[in-house]
């Protein structure tokens, strides 16, 4: 047997990611559709059956790697052999991230790109010195958290390099220290969100960042993307809770936060809040937290449309009233959510558009809260729908990527998008990327809504649903540009929240402009010369 096919045969030697290789999640939560929704699919989409099966992780060819038996050496000699593996069973589940062209190329019976190897370092003295093997062989360096990337953000790109290697950091996984009084505990990177909040709850704390992936991604993942968790009307953005970073890059470390704020010049932890691996490799983050709470309470509510729920939510966020959660799905996406679950809570479903509200604290914060809010979104037309939808909201709000999943097993193309833009320009972006969508993607179903508000604007989340078709990776990116180009014609920015990997990377300058770009550029030619870090990604 050659060395390659050795290689390929060996049975994972690392921990592996938590997710399916093919497919979000845990295979134990994946849900079959109905056939009703099947039904429903044929009928509105055309969608007639089952897509053809992708292959099992035995058949799945990858491409041999490219690290040399001295490269291989090099690396065990700093993480030991048995943080060191070209096994394909290994490399296959770091061999991207989890959109749905990520999820249809695991189907393809070609040979796959992967990482050449995966190399799990123990801390940032072993980081550095990876960083600077990579360097010196030019091998290419994709760090690695929770693999839920949705904008080809883990590629492994190799570009002109020799070789290309995941640092997948799960090994940096404590709670390194909390300040109780403060209010700030450091974070391993590698962390992923139901750990840390395991660790913290121990001491009667939590984060309270709760984005979709929050059951797989990582603490520096947040960090890297900007991530924003569904509780950001309450506790704010990732990046808003960070107080401070420790940085491995190819030229040195850097420890970012001295205080709760500082006038010492530009506030350098913005460079790498966002910067996606492409600057330097996050090892752990001190972060915002605060005491578990004491008392939630849950309301849902009903607008005629959703004009009049937008208004009412700005007026919510403008006021300050304080829910944690505060969301407003669109016609449409009501219409569906009616379709799938027929009744939300045991209560009957409703028609024009939902929306839910959530409120933490102690019981007397939760009541001013809760009073308010209620008064501001009865005020703006709404009809309260009692609690059992927000909760019904609540109990299923990390489980929608399965459904995508499922929906391409049933043969429809299933995927996302988002932005955000001023209250006052908000009608017209969800309007030009409908259409946008629509006109690319001819009978299809576009959904839409509200998942983040500020005072001066909001986020648009799409859901776009159509037959797989003929060609789909061709298909959605096609759609993908037109939705891009809409974005960027209508004032949006090119993301709010699923960061820029390849996806977004070609309208960067449109967000940053040429001198943003130059700006990049230098930092990037700064920190790692040699251009190791997350080729391809970010930086046009």
């Amino acid at each position: 047997m050659t060395p390659e096919k050795q290689a390929a045969a060996q049975p994972a030697l690392l921990p592996l990611p938590p997710m399916k290789w093919d497919a979000w999640g845990d295979p134990a939560l994946a849900k079959e559709l109905s056939a009703d929704i099947k039904g429903l699919l044929a009928a509105a989409l055309g969608v007639t059956g089952d897509a053809a099966p992708g292959p099992d992780a035995s058949e799945v060819a990858l491409r041999p790697s490219a690290l040399t038996p001295d490269d291989l050496a090099a690396l065990a000699a700093i993480v030991g052999e048995a943080n060191l593996s070209t096994a394909d069973a290994d490399r296959l589940p770091r061999a991207g991230g989890k959109s749905t062209p990520d999820l249809l190329r695991r189907r393809s019976r070609e040979p796959q790109d992967a990482p050449d190897a995966v190399v799990l370092p123990g801390g940032e003295n072993e980081i550095a010195a990876l960083l600077a093997l990579c360097t010196e062989r030019r091998i290419a360096v994709v760090p690695f958290g929770g693999g839920t990337s949705v904008v080809g953000g883990l590629d492994p790109e190799r570009g002109d390099f020799a070789a290309v290697l995941s640092l997948d950091l799960r090994r940096l996984d404590q709670l390194l220290d909390l300040d109780e009084t403060s209010g700030e505990a450091l974070l391993g990177a590698g962390l992923t969100g139901p750990a840390a909040e395991t660790l913290l709850a121990e001491h009667g704390h939590e984060l309270g960042h709760y984005p979709q992936s929050f059951r797989f991604a990582t603490i520096g993942g947040f960090a890297a993307t900007r991530s924003s968790g569904q509780n950001s009307a309450g506790h704010g953005r990732f990046d808003e809770m960070v107080r401070g970073l420790r940085v491995v890059t190819p030229v040195g470390v850097l420890d970012l936060g001295r205080g709760p704020a500082s006038a010492a010049g530009p506030d350098l932890r913005e460079l790498f809040l966002g910067s996606e691996g492409a600057l330097g490799v996050i090892t752990a983050v001190r972060v915002r937290v605060h005491p578990v709470p004491a008392v939630k309470a849950y309301e849902a509510w009903s607008f005629p449309d959703f004009a009049t729920g937008a208004a009412a939510l700005r007026a919510v966020e403008q006021q300050d009233t304080g829910p944690t959660v505060i969301r407003l799905s669109d016609e449409a996406e009501t219409m569906v959510n009616l379709a799938m679950t027929e009744k939300i809570g045991g209560e009957p479903a409703v028609s024009g558009c939902l929306a839910v509200t959530v409120f933490e604290g102690t019981a007397d914060q939760v009541a001013t809260r809760h009073r308010l809010t209620r008064a501001a979104l009865l005020a703006a037309g709404a009809t309260s729908l009692g609690e059992a939808p927000a909760r019904a909201w609540e109990h299923g709000r990390f489980n929608a990527p399965y459904l995508r999943d499922s929906l391409i097993s049933a043969g429809a193309l299933c995927e996302t998008l988002e932005t955000a833009t001023t209250w006052s320009r908000l009608a017209d972006l969800r309007s030009a990327v409908t259409a946008a969508l629509s006109s690319s993607l001819p009978n299809s179903l576009v959904l839409c809504h509200i998942s983040h508000v500020y005072p001066t604007g909001a986020s648009l989340y799409f859901t776009v649903v159509a037959a797989l078709g003929e060609e789909p990776l061709t298909r959605w990116t096609t759609a993908k540009q037109a939705a891009c180009d809409a974005i960027v014609a209508t004032g949006g920015t090119i993301t709010h929240h699923h960061a820029v990997g390849t996806d977004h990377r070609p309208w960067m300058t449109d967000e940053i402009g040429d001198l943003g770009v130059r700006i990049l550029r230098a930092v990037k030619a700064e920190l790692d010369p040699a251009g190791i870090l997350n080729p391809g990604k970010l930086i046009p």
